[in-house]
């Protein structure tokens, strides 16, 4: 018989994600505090992550994570900017 996943409830979920936002600790580190396994919590930090990206960052944030939060979305720009500049370069390569 297949194992039955365990269901974790919006609640804990928003915890488990709230601590490794918080910047305190890694998704590892949460996940095993938890009991649950890496690969379950980081879908769930990507996802809420992904779902941040497009609104703006609260105003009441402290200014501490208002300065992670602009250094993470800044990282994954310049990432997603590299990664297009290859993917130009290539295509302008292969029309040629």
């Amino acid at each position: 018989m297949p194992k039955k996943l365990p269901r974790y409830t919006p609640e804990f979920k928003e915890q488990a994600i709230k601590a490794v936002i918080d910047g305190k600790k890694s998704v590892a580190q949460v996940a095993h505090d938890l009991g649950i396994s890496s690969k379950t919590l980081g879908p769930w930090v990507t996802a809420y992550r992904k779902e941040l990206a497009g609104q703006p960052i609260p105003e009441d944030m402290p200014d501490k994570e208002r300065m992670k939060e602009l250094e993470r979305r800044n990282r994954e720009l310049e990432q997603e900017n590299a990664f297009l500049k290859k993917a130009a370069a290539y295509f302008a390569k292969e029309h040629r």
